[in-house]
């Protein structure tokens, strides 16, 4: 289904987003906002978990809405949270096996902040969280999944991509599938037919 107003634009550099929502027959442009997510996070340090991936995803949606005014701006961000704790995307393999080892056997969140921007101004918000049980993997199964997942799993907050190997990965999942993706669809969808962008 084809927008039928205006345009829409996803604020996010993310692939699994723009697969998501490409999925979904939509017209869109994926242009990355050029942000400060380090500096808008320490000032956020004190901040429950929803508020800082509601604030990441506003901030996103506000700077690209604000070149472009006309359009319908789709803004995401997603933090994991595991006993507290919260978690960035890991920088390197050594880091990435240091955050899987944390989450071994625990439970922890993933809270996506969702929001729409037009004119500069955020017109709809929404926040999802989704909870993951991974189970006591041994060592070995680690070091393999490491070895075969590649660097792309570099590029997710909890080290995985459930639509692959991540999988393997957990006891139980308590969550929508798309909120653990980064995208939260369905609210996303009927915020977009409410804004007159897809047809009701």
């Amino acid at each position: 289904m084809e927008a039928t107003r205006g345009s829409l634009i996803l604020a996010s550099a993310s692939s699994a987003r723009r697969a998501l929502l490409a999925g979904t027959g939509l017209a869109f442009e994926t242009i990355p906002a050029d942000l400060d997510e380090s500096r808008l996070k320490a000032d956020l340090v004190d901040s429950d978990t929803e508020t800082v991936a509601l604030s990441l995803s506003e901030a996103k949606a506000k700077a690209i809405s604000k070149t472009r005014p006309e359009a319908l701006v789709i803004g995401a961000d997603q933090i994991l949270d595991c006993e507290g704790r919260r978690f960035d995307k890991p920088r390197d393999p050594d880091e990435a096996k240091r955050h899987l080892l944390t989450f071994r056997g625990k439970t922890h969140r993933l809270v996506s902040g969702l929001c729409l921007a037009r004119g500069g101004e955020i017109v709809w918000r929404h926040v999802a969280v989704a909870h993951l049980t991974m189970r006591s993997f041994s060592n070995d199964f680690l070091e393999d999944y490491l070895a075969r997942s590649g660097p792309e799993i570099l590029e997710s907050v909890g080290v995985y991509r459930l639509e692959g190997l991540g999988v393997h990965l957990f006891d139980h999942i308590d969550g929508d599938y798309f909120t653990i993706l980064g995208l939260p669809l369905l609210p996303l969808l009927a915020a977009l037919r409410t804004q007159g962008v897809v047809a009701d």
